[in-house]
């Protein structure tokens, strides 16, 4: 797991775009498409829009719901909602080229397997996503993998509907699909997510977000989130390796630390 820190959440989300950009390009050469799943939160709005900026082959690039509140179309807490504000009027992306979850049907384990079959029509058997955007809670989850949800239990189904979650159910993506994609691309930013991004880069099992595979995996995160160190941590934190086949990535964090002291 590489960590790369940058001055704050702008900044974060220009990286992201930039670095997501280079993969798109990258997949399309190598298998003709790019397909990405996408969370919600205010950082990866900014990142979208930026996103939209770039020159990509549009037509080849495909975009999945990490996760979805259940709510109206159009309600302000879908993440939907904002994915296609922030990206699809602004990038000339088809609309057909976003699959949002299907949280308005009624019988929501149905509307999950619906969703299962969509991945696999559009990424394989099983599905295989390029790249992942992941994002941090203060408590620890990520997706809609939250602390004491049976959905963390869940090895035997790609998409999975969770119990009531800050006054919503969700539908997420489950760990195996998450786990199989080729790319995490993590997006942190504020001081409140400090604690938890420090027990992420230890490979803290007993936080949901530990449960995402580590190799492949790159933290975006501002000076806030990393405790307010200095920006260059990036260079620094490229020297964590793979140690038992778990990337721990906390030399160049530690060394900041020291240095911040």
């Amino acid at each position: 797991m590489r960590i790369e820190v940058l001055s704050d959440a702008e900044a974060v989300a220009k990286k992201a775009a930039a670095v997501i950009a280079e993969r798109a390009r990258a997949a399309v050469a190598a298998r003709g498409i790019f397909l990405m799943a996408v969370s919600g939160g205010k950082t990866p709005w900014i990142m979208l829009r930026a996103l939209a900026d770039e020159a990509l082959t549009w037509e080849k690039v495909h975009v999945v719901q990490v996760d979805e509140r259940v709510a109206p179309g159009g309600h302000p807490d879908r993440n939907l909602t904002h994915l296609r504000a922030s990206l699809l009027e602004c990038a000339p992306l088809h609309e057909g080229r976003i699959h949002p979850m299907p949280v308005e049907h009624p019988d929501l384990a149905a509307a999950a397997q619906c969703y299962a079959q969509t991945l696999r029509d559009i990424a394989g058997t099983p599905p295989v996503l390029d790249l992942v955007h992941l994002g941090l809670g203060s408590d620890g989850h990520t997706a809609s993998l939250v602390p004491g949800d049976p959905v963390l239990l869940v090895l035997d189904r790609d998409v999975a509907v969770t119990e009531a979650y800050q006054g919503r159910p969700r539908m997420t993506l489950t760990y195996p699909l998450l786990n199989r994609s080729r790319e995490i691309l993590w997006i942190v930013t504020g001081a409140e997510k400090a604690p938890m991004l420090k027990r992420l880069l230890e490979g803290d099992a007993s936080i949901p977000a530990g449960g995402i595979r580590r190799d492949s995996a790159l933290v975006l995160a501002d000076r806030a989130a990393a405790g307010g160190e200095n920006p260059d941590l990036s260079r620094k934190g490229e020297k964590g390796a793979l140690a038992g086949g778990r990337a721990t990535g906390m030399e160049g964090y530690d060394a900041f630390q020291a240095e911040g002291s």
